[in-house]
């Protein structure tokens, strides 16, 4: 069974810093794009950042370019999504979601992903 685990959200002050984490399980850690993903109160799901299978390609969305970070560790088959000088804005639900790649490549796409983690509450206080 297809697991992903997201944890690491919490309450922060803006200006402050997160790293979330995503935890696999139940497919081929290193046969997949990873991408985190988030949503606020009455807005659309948007994806953030992502990391193609072996690593080597990271992506973001411009709203979190430049102060993110998105890095795996193959043997504790979880990726991490460091967040530095969080704001406001950045209160979501944050999700991560995995899907297999013929290419060592990834997107922002919610289509381009079919498994999904229950996501971690990230709140910025001003």
């Amino acid at each position: 069974e297809v697991q992903l685990v997201e944890s690491g959200g919490g309450l922060v002050q803006a200006g402050g810093s997160l790293r979330l984490s995503c935890a696999a399980s139940g497919f081929t850690f290193d046969d997949n794009a990873i991408g985190w993903f988030r949503q606020a109160p009455g807005k659309e799901r948007e994806g953030i950042s992502c990391i193609s299978r072996s690593g080597r390609g990271r992506y973001y969305a411009g709203v979190v370019k430049g102060r993110s970070t998105i890095y795996k560790d193959m043997s504790k088959r979880t990726v991490y999504l460091e967040m530095n000088n969080l704001k406001p804005d950045d209160t979501a639900v944050y999700s991560c979601a995995a899907e297999w790649r013929r290419w060592d490549e990834c997107g922002l796409g919610n289509r381009e992903y079919t498994s999904w983690g229950q996501g971690t509450q990230v709140t910025v206080s001003s």
